[in-house]
């Protein structure tokens, strides 16, 4: 393991996911997932993340966009909370829902709009 690239993937991805989420996670690290919990922060967020050639709000975009069409909405929520974070305006937000629906299908989107209503109502809230 690169400590540096870790350390900086563990900064990006508290600041993006929230400390509280990261720390939980990490947290309930066993021996059978610890290994995946540092390459997840020291590639996903320290070499991926970490790259300054793309801006948060960019790659917030493209991660939405990716893991919509993988289905992965548990993922996508934290992602999209995320993306709220990186500063992604609700209009822009609103724009990415439907390039998700057109490319990714209907039943897609619909899934990306409940999960953007709940994520909404409780930061309204």
């Amino acid at each position: 393991m690169d400590k540096e690239r870790f350390d900086k993937g563990l900064a990006m991805r508290k600041d993006v996911l929230g400390a509280e989420y990261v720390e939980n996670a990490l947290a309930k690290a066993d021996d059978f997932n610890r290994e995946f919990q540092e390459v997840v922060t020291e590639y996903c967020w320290g070499l991926g993340w970490g790259d300054e050639t793309l801006d948060r709000k960019t790659r917030s975009i493209i991660n939405l966009s990716m893991i919509a069409a993988l289905n992965r909405m548990h993922e996508w929520e934290l992602h999209f909370r995320g993306a709220i974070k990186n500063g992604l305006t609700r209009e822009e937000l609103r724009a990415i829902l439907m390039q998700i629906t057109i490319y990714a299908g209907v039943p897609c989107g619909v899934e990306c709009h409940r999960i953007a209503k709940k994520v909404f109502a409780e930061l309204d809230g």
